[in-house]
């Protein structure tokens, strides 16, 4: 991908200059919120934290704020451009913090190049931050600055040049040698380029059970061997060769693995033939390779390929681990970031790389499917679960090492962290929790599909529910296969060939006989592998069904409408999504089902969207929407939803409901305090009932494009067992949220007798 140096001037300069700003986290808007912030109302816990400093963790964002400090002598590929010029790299690494992992940054350029004046610089800044981050300082200075720094502070500090490509670069190290057959203590291993982040990928490899007599440090003079006296320093000394090889070709002779962290172009074809068997190589010069992948795979087709570009595979992008390492070191307090939190990481990493991608993942990278292999050793940058896999297991290491000041349940930290990911992922977690207490047979229709397997996989794993695929044995064998989907064997069954096909049959003939449907055309249906499904359900052979993620909508909910029950009381079935935006979490209905709704279906609607609101552990406050507010325009839709907000009431006089009202007014509680002081509804409203299809369709849309909120659902609600329609071409994550939600739904549903 080219970017023109006009659209990178122009990004970083129009509107807003820059590409971050300071946010103001409580509200600063009346005389009260001001006594609050500042005076009188600071001092409260200032002398708090001035009886203990530890409570400045407690009282400040000092427990979530880092500092990137730089003094631009090594900015990745432009050099010592200075502190001002090295600015905004530094500010892009404070995007980066917060878009990946949600910690605040203030960038800090220090104009010197005094190793001391850094050191000290940052000491004196210990009382502000949780962490410091330092960035793009030429070694050697970069090495004793960071080591000082780790020695007399008690906070984390890493130079992330060093350990950040490190622990990356280390992650694919272990993959590509599983790949290849190999093992780390029995590999050769040559470096080109002994810079920061040469030596401390050599140092971590080490660590990672390389053996130090088997690695060989390159450098711009050549080989770095026993006895060299120019342009040595003491780091580069740890790592001296006994060897002959003067050259990086001559080094690179029978090689398992070479690591380039230098300059483009220096790695030729010829030397990467010279290698051993199914070589390693991770080509890390940025924006231009050492060698390119066409050249390195044209040379040896054999070779396990690693650069730092987006545009081929295997990308080393250090945005993989500072961020995450940061987190986890942060919410246990950390006092460092030792060896034990930066293999932890790796092996994290590593391992993330086995595990099934998600769709979100595959979509972002414009792929249909990445499986563990040559050309996926090392997870994706934008790969949400990072921050789960990676923070949890640093935040382990801390604890375990030591250097904690915090200890977490672990199991509670990753729930914790999913919720980071988006609310949504929040939402869903007291669902899943309860679902994986009692797991349900769920059945999915489309079984054969690609999306199915892989949720059915995960529902599996997490032990949220029981998957039954309705489809060809051979067929769903052969895709598990292709999917690399191991550990897997759900059961699967076949419509046409089932035991209980014949009774399915009778029994579909009973319920649909006098609505024109012949016994022949009844067994043309159950074979359809909806009617079959919804059939499992209706006899008890199932708890619950989810479909449609190839399907149309009415091709799904139909064979459920015709086969299961409508709920005792209720008259129809509706749909409900729950949109959940940043700050709430409301329940739109009806989103999918009646197209006119009458007074009566429109309490029903909303007696049914408060039970899903309480599904989600919401106490329910409905709002029956209109053009109108109690009567400021007389009109017969406004008078409908009158008439159906005094049904609900009278229905349920313990709902806190009101209506008809405008959907602001629903929304914002302030108007209603105002203008309708004798509203029933006290709040802002949580579920919304609209009057029609139209609208309730257009707004959940809108609140998803435009609005930036997302979506669970449909959820299908008034059957008497669960059924829920998936949207179209669902996300494997929204096909995992659909299944929980219909264990949850079935764990209580009473028992009832088959009609």
């Amino acid at each position: 991908m080219e970017i023109r140096r006009q659209e990178a001037l122009d990004y970083h300069s129009k509107g807003r200059k820059g590409k971050i700003e300071v946010v103001a986290t409580k509200p600063c808007r009346t005389q009260w919120d001001l006594s609050l912030a500042y005076t009188p109302g600071v001092a409260e816990p200032c002398l708090e934290i001035a009886k203990s400093a530890d409570l400045s963790f407690e009282y400040t964002a000092r427990g979530n704020l880092v500092a990137v400090v730089s003094n631009g002598t090594a900015v990745l590929g432009l050099g010592n451009i200075g502190a001002e010029a090295g600015k905004p790299v530094m500010e892009g690494k404070g995007v980066l913090f917060k878009r990946f992992a949600d910690i605040d940054v203030f960038d800090l350029e220090v104009n010197s190049k005094d190793p001391e004046d850094i050191i000290k610089f940052c000491q004196l800044l210990e009382p502000t931050f949780g962490g410091i981050n330092l960035e793009d300082i030429k070694a050697p200075e970069c090495f004793v600055i960071e080591e000082t720094l780790r020695r007399t502070m008690s906070i984390p500090v890493m130079h992330d040049d060093q350990h950040g490509t490190a622990i990356i670069s280390g992650a694919a190290l272990l993959n590509a040698l599983e790949v290849a057959g190999k093992y780390i203590d029995k590999v050769k291993v040559v470096f080109n380029g002994a810079g920061a982040s040469g030596i401390a990928c050599a140092e971590h490899y080490v660590r990672l059970g390389a053996k130090r007599e088997n690695i060989i440090l390159c450098d711009s003079k050549g080989v770095v061997y026993e006895g060299r006296t120019e342009g040595m320093n003491p780091y580069k000394a740890r790592l001296a060769s006994k060897t002959t090889a003067r050259t990086l070709a001559e080094a690179l002779k029978g090689a398992d693995v070479f690591v380039g962290l230098s300059v483009p172009r220096c790695l030729t074809q010829e030397m990467v033939r010279s290698m051993a068997d199914d070589p390693v190589v991770f080509a890390m010069a940025n924006p231009v390779p050492e060698i390119s992948y066409e050249e390195a795979k044209e040379a040896r087709p054999d070779v396990i390929l690693a650069t730092g570009r987006s545009d081929y595979p295997n990308q080393v992008n250090n945005v993989l681990g500072f961020p995450f390492i940061f987190r986890g070191a942060l919410d246990v307090r950390a006092r460092a970031i030792n060896h034990e939190m930066e293999i932890a990481a790796t092996r994290a990493l590593a391992a993330l790389t086995k595990e099934d991608v998600p769709d979100s993942v595959l979509r972002a990278y414009g792929i249909r499917r990445l499986e563990f292999g040559p050309d996926y050793i090392i997870p994706k940058p934008f790969d949400p679960r990072v921050l789960i896999w990676e923070s949890s297991a640093v935040a382990q290491a801390a604890i375990e090492s030591g250097v904690a000041r915090l200890s977490l349940d672990l199991e509670e930290y990753r729930e914790e962290l999913s919720r980071r990911l988006g609310r949504t992922y929040e939402v869903m977690q007291s669902v899943r929790q309860r679902a994986k207490a009692a797991p349900k047979r769920i059945v999915f229709s489309e079984g054969e599909h690609e999306k199915i397997l892989r949720a059915s996989y995960q529902l599996n794993e997490e032990k949220i529910a029981r998957p039954i695929l309705l489809g060809r044995p051979e067929a769903i064998r052969a895709k598990l296969a292709e999917l690399a989907i191991r550990r897997f064997e759900p059961e699967v069954i076949e419509p046409q060939l089932s035991p209980r096909l014949d009774a399915y049959v009778e029994e579909f003939y009973r319920l649909r006989q006098r609505h024109g449907v012949t016994l022949s055309e009844a067994r043309e249906q159950m074979l359809n592998p909806n009617y079959f499904g919804a059939m499992m359900v209706h006899l008890g052979d199932a708890e619950g069904f989810v479909a449609g993620v190839s399907q149309h909508y009415p091709e799904t909910i139909r064979p459920a409408l015709q086969i299961i029950r409508v709920r005792e009381n209720v008259r129809r079935v509706s749909g409900v999504y729950v949109i959940v935006t940043k700050q709430e979490v409301y329940f739109f209905s009806d989103t999918t089902v009646n197209i006119e709704p009458t007074a009566e279906d429109l309490a029903e609607i909303a007696a049914l969207a408060a039970e899903v609101a309480r599904d989600f552990n919401c106490e329910p406050r409905v709002a029956m929407l209109s053009f109108s507010n109690f009567g400021s325009t007389k009109h017969p839709l406004t008078e409908k939803i009158r008439r159906a907000t005094e049904l609900v009431k009278q229905a349920h006089p313990e709902m806190m409901v009101d209506g008809e009202m405008m959907a602001d007014t629903a929304v914002f509680p302030e108007i209603l305090q105002e203008d309708y002081p004798f509203s029933t509804l006290k709040g802002s409203a949580n579920v919304l009932v609209f009057p029609d299809l139209d609208s309730a369709n257009i707004a959940y849309k809108l609140m998803l494009r435009i609005g930036g909120a997302e979506a669970l659902g449909p959820i299908v609600v008034g059957l008497s067992k669960p059924v829920h329609v998936l949207q179209r071409g669902a996300t494997v994550d929204e096909i995992v949220n659909m299944a929980a939600i219909a264990v949850a739904h079935a764990q209580g549903i009473e028992r009832t007798v088959p009609a």
